[in-house]
């Protein structure tokens, strides 16, 4: 006997969120940190170095090297996608650091559209359908699964976690991108053959290739267990399905393997242990407010969630999120692991809502109203104290934290963040004057005031953002000292992105050091020095400069001249 649903939903809580409204959400959201700015620091910054290599022909497309290293992470997707990228753009359309996150954006409007979609039909399933009454009146099926669908992908852009990470040109995006394809395939089986089959198969070689084989294994084995327990399925296709998909893992494993992308990576907790504080609150803020919601919809969904007929709408998504923390516990880096199961997570927590009191949809919309107008308010502030002064003691603290920085006024960004503020505060209006049956209205606020917060940080900080988060000040400076032509320059200690940057910024090309190597300059990270003797002979270099990143006190690169020949 099947357990009653906790979902009860009238057909007025059913209407859907205006699709202008929700494409345009979309859209402030998604274009905002991906134009106007340089390559940052770290992964960012050092994907792009790999991208520039492959496109102008100085490695090789299957074992990619950037001063002689290979990637930190293995996968060749992201690298392949930004090199094709910037080879078809021409220089004078726009700079290659822009070409490259060209399909970078476009996979996180993938991966938006993806969740919609696969939520939808997961939504349309017969054990997430919503109490039938008595005379009638409950939601059809297809209004419901849209409301449903547009609380998901609310509350998948309102997760903090997921604005930075996914503006990123890094192949965590890819990972998440093909791993909300194979969620999208899994949940749309039951209704459609070539969508999910090609779905599937794009996103597990995707995954693959963006170097997660363990996780899209793990993905795959899970779905094959619940697409051959889906209910309401035949049982000929069901098994047919099943073998589809398994032998799609295989083929994902069997690829991983030949290119060598197979490696242990789990944590040893006795020699690195991670600290369990900091996971605490990477899981606490990561997901917010979505894991609270997710929480929530267990509780409620319970009877069917330990029923004996398998609910895809609870399964399929808890699975990918027990894998993806699973990951968070077990790897590094954590924050990139726990990126893949925020569109599961933000699954679950549309569940949540066809349960909701009025009491506590009003707790989350005075919360969302105070924590973004706030925050909202302190960005405005900070921004006109950049520029004029006043208030003083943030124009001094931003002058601290940020030496040598000189602001920059921009008529657009200013028109940009202006024209978002007036919309939140037309938003906020609309939320308190009218009180909307529908289903969806508790996550209109965070979602809206998650893209506010990053669109204005993107816009009137983003120059700030640029300097302290760009190696573009150091390079600059460091191609100063070395003047115009500086011929060979053997580096030590660089990492991945340290390079990349000062190849880009500078226009250097580095060489690893070595006795053999007679260039007249020699870069090292502060921390590498004294170099290994089997690599360099201190005697022989002279330090001409140490130079700094203005806004990192303890991250310098020394700089050295040749002073007699080799041996």
């Amino acid at each position: 006997m099947n357990s009653p649903t906790p979902a009860i939903v009238a057909q007025n809580a059913a209407r859907p969120l205006p699709r202008w409204a929700l494409l345009l959400l979309c859209l402030a959201y998604v274009v905002p940190g991906f134009v106007g700015r340089g390559p940052w620091k770290n992964a960012d910054v050092a994907a792009f170095g790999y991208m520039q290599e492959l496109a102008h022909g100085h490695t090789a497309w299957l074992r990619p090297l950037l001063g002689g290293m290979p990637p930190e992470t293995d996968g060749l997707l992201p690298y392949w996608l930004g090199a094709w990228a910037i080879q078809i753009t021409p220089d004078w359309l726009m700079p290659p650091e822009m070409a490259a996150r060209l399909p970078f954006m476009a996979l996180l409007v993938l991966t938006l559209a993806a969740t919609w979609y696969g939520v939808y039909y997961l939504a349309r399933s017969p054990g997430a359908q919503p109490v039938a009454f008595a005379f009638g009146g409950e939601a059809k099926p297809s209004d419901y699964s849209r409301a449903i669908a547009d609380g998901a992908l609310l509350a998948l852009i309102a997760c903090l976690g997921l604005a930075q990470l996914s503006h990123e040109a890094t192949g965590y995006l890819a990972q998440l991108a093909c791993a909300t394809l194979i969620f999208f395939a899994v949940a749309t089986l039951p209704y459609h053959t070539v969508a999910p089959a090609v779905a599937m198969v794009v996103g597990m070689a995707g995954l693959t290739l963006a170097g997660a084989p363990a996780l899209a294994t793990l993905l795959g084995v899970g779905s094959i267990a619940l697409v051959a327990f889906a209910p309401a399925t035949p049982s000929e296709r069901r098994l047919r399905w099943a073998v589809m998909l398994a032998i799609v893992t295989v083929l994902a494993a069997m690829l991983a393997w030949q290119l060598d992308f197979w490696r242990w990576r789990l944590v040893d907790a006795a020699t690195e242990g991670k600290e369990f504080k900091s996971l605490v609150r990477l899981l606490l803020w990561f997901g917010w407010p979505a894991w609270p919601m997710a929480a929530w919809t267990l509780w409620r969904w319970r009877k069917q969630l330990f029923n004996r007929q398998v609910h895809r709408h609870l399964w399929l998504p808890l699975w990918f999120s027990i894998v993806s923390v699973g990951a968070t516990l077990t790897t590094q880096p954590a924050d990139r692991a726990l990126l893949v199961g925020l569109p599961a997570i933000a699954t679950l927590a549309a569940f949540a809502l066809p349960t909701f009191r009025r009491s506590m949809a009003a707790l989350i919309d005075w919360f969302t109203l105070l924590f973004f107008s706030i925050s909202a308010l302190a960005i405005w502030v900070i921004w006109f104290a950049m520029q004029t002064g006043v208030p003083a003691k943030p124009a001094a603290n931003v002058a601290k934290l940020a030496p040598g920085f000189t602001p920059e006024f921009s008529w657009l960004a200013l028109a940009v963040a202006l024209a978002a503020s007036l919309a939140w505060c037309r938003l906020v209006w609309w939320r308190a004057a009218r009180n909307r049956a529908a289903i969806w209205k508790s996550l209109v606020l965070p979602a809206s005031g998650a893209a506010l917060g990053w669109l204005l940080l993107t816009t009137l900080w983003l120059p700030l953002l640029d300097y302290a988060r760009s190696y573009a000040p150091q390079a600059s400076q460091l191609a100063s000292a070395l003047g115009p032509e500086p011929g060979c320059v053997q580096m030590v200690g660089l990492s991945r992105a340290q390079v990349a940057a000062l190849q880009y910024h500078a226009s250097l090309r580095l060489q690893p050091a070595s006795r053999t190597t007679d260039c007249p300059w020699l870069v090292a990270d502060n921390e590498a020095w004294p170099a290994p003797e089997n690599l360099v002979n201190p005697d022989l270099w002279t330090r001409e400069a140490t130079i700094g990143r203005p806004t990192d006190r303890k991250e310098f690169i020394l700089l050295f001249r040749r002073a007699a020949s080799p041996d």
